[in-house]
């Protein structure tokens, strides 16, 4: 095989064709306590994440909003509550699980009528041209296989004028690493283990914040795929990032 038939997952190299597979198991496993598990390992603060990157949307009443990976909903409440009963907000996820704990959380909390579900990859997304005004993609990218055939799908139903934001961990400060590394290679998988009974999809959590791209090299891929004005703001020491970029 050429090497471009295989790609990592985690620290481990597995054929292309099969990490979609190997991520799909991860996010099976974990759906249920995922929101549990994000409260626990940020010690609440991707909710601060979360509020950061709605508030540099620039959504508005009407629009027409693409949440990527949207998984449990988080961002997808906000958005619904933002573009009221005249715009939409579609979650889309490519994890059956996922998409259905976002679906039943939302339905049970009465947030209806705006939001429609899809099971996509966000390789190939399943919509027209120039469909979204403001797309965003929350902790998903590190998981895509391809991530340029990723940002030129996202970037081909972006509406010109339209928004992508990349909320993702990143690579932190020097002086923060080496807390960051002991934390996520020690402690991570342990909390996975007490409150999942699953160790070991945290510890792929762990290796795929350290082989996604930094900073500098996410904002040049979002620039290759076409994207305009791109840049990023850093959190927590960068343990975070939003990247933005625009159509125009």
């Amino acid at each position: 095989m050429e090497n471009n038939e295989f790609t990592h997952f985690g620290f481990k190299e597995v054929p292309t064709e099969e990490k979609a597979r190997h991520v799909a198991d991860v996010f099976h496993s974990v759906a249920g306590k995922y929101d549990l598990m994000n409260d626990l390992m940020s010690l609440g603060i991707h909710r601060f994440w979360k509020r950061f990157t709605i508030s540099n949307s620039g959504v508005r009443r009407g629009a027409k909003v693409l949440d990527i990976a949207g998984g449990t909903g988080d961002l997808t409440r906000k958005f619904s509550a933002l573009v009221g009963d005249t715009g939409k907000v579609v979650l889309a996820d490519i994890n059956a699980s996922m998409l259905n704990v976002g679906r039943d959380r939302l339905t049970d909390d009465g947030i209806v009528g705006n939001i429609e579900y899809v099971q996509a990859n966000a390789e190939e997304l399943p919509f027209p041209d120039n469909s979204f005004n403001c797309i965003t993609i929350a902790f998903g990218l590190r998981n895509v296989t391809d991530k340029d055939k990723a940002l030129a799908s996202m970037f081909r139903v972006l509406k010109p004028g339209g928004q992508l934001m990349v909320l993702e961990f990143s690579k932190p400060a020097e002086w923060m690493a080496p807390v960051y590394d002991a934390y996520s290679f020690k402690i991570l998988p342990q909390l996975g283990k007490i409150f999942t009974g699953d160790a070991e999809s945290y510890q792929y959590l762990a290796e795929s914040i350290r082989m996604h791209p930094d900073q500098e090299t996410l904002k040049q891929m979002m620039s290759d795929a076409g994207f305009e004005r791109c840049d990023y703001h850093n959190m927590t020491a960068g343990i975070v990032s939003l990247h933005r970029g625009y159509k125009f």
